[in-house]
């Protein structure tokens, strides 16, 4: 494969991926297929077959890239924890075509090496904060603190995705009102959320 092949490839890639990104946002993870997104991303409609395989080849490369993105804000988040759900509302808010994506294994291949690196990196920032948040508590508790911040973030980030919060349909400020459940639920530690 010559440079010039291999430099068309790799924008292929990208072109396939940014397309799939717009038809997910558009459509959901589910709602297009490959013959759509070649014609979204202006290449043959062999093209996403040849490099991905098939749609949830097209959606592991999705969830993969999407958990990078998800690792590097959570660790620019990870000395403090508030901060870390926060952050992972704020993903969840930016990115929401990953979000939709990263958490549905159905839709990918979950044994895919570089999704699983991926998605372990950002499992161990969000362990390392339910550490913080347990304060100190056996690794029972840890395990529990770390799955309730979990769940606390994530579906407040759907709440608001689905419009489900009175916040999120009008001028509601997605931060501030993160910030604050977090406050309720964790109690007196949050102040110093940034």
């Amino acid at each position: 494969m010559g440079k010039a092949e291999s430099y068309h490839h790799g924008n292929l890639r990208r072109a396939v991926l940014d397309a799939a990104l717009a038809a997910i946002e558009e459509s959901g993870p589910s709602g297009w297929s490959l013959r759509e997104l070649a014609r979204r991303a202006g290449v043959s409609h062999a093209a996403p077959a040849h490099h991905f395989g098939d749609k949830a080849g097209v959606l592991t490369a999705v969830a993969a890239e999407g958990f990078e993105q998800f690792a590097d804000a959570l660790e620019r988040a990870a000395g403090d924890p508030y901060g870390s759900g926060v952050a992972y509302v704020r993903f969840a808010v930016d990115h929401r075509a990953y979000f939709e994506v990263m958490f549905r294994p159905e839709l990918y291949r979950a044994e895919d090496p570089e999704l699983a690196a991926s998605r372990e990196r950002a499992g161990a920032v969000l362990a390392a904060s339910g550490r913080k948040l347990s304060r100190g508590a056996g690794t029972g508790e840890e395990r529990a603190t770390t799955i309730a911040a979990w769940s606390l973030a994530h579906g407040f980030a759907s709440l608001w995705l689905n419009g489900a919060l009175p916040e999120s349909r009008g001028e509601g400020d997605v931060e501030e009102l993160a910030k604050e459940v977090l406050r309720v639920v964790f109690g007196g530690g949050a102040e110093g959320v940034e």
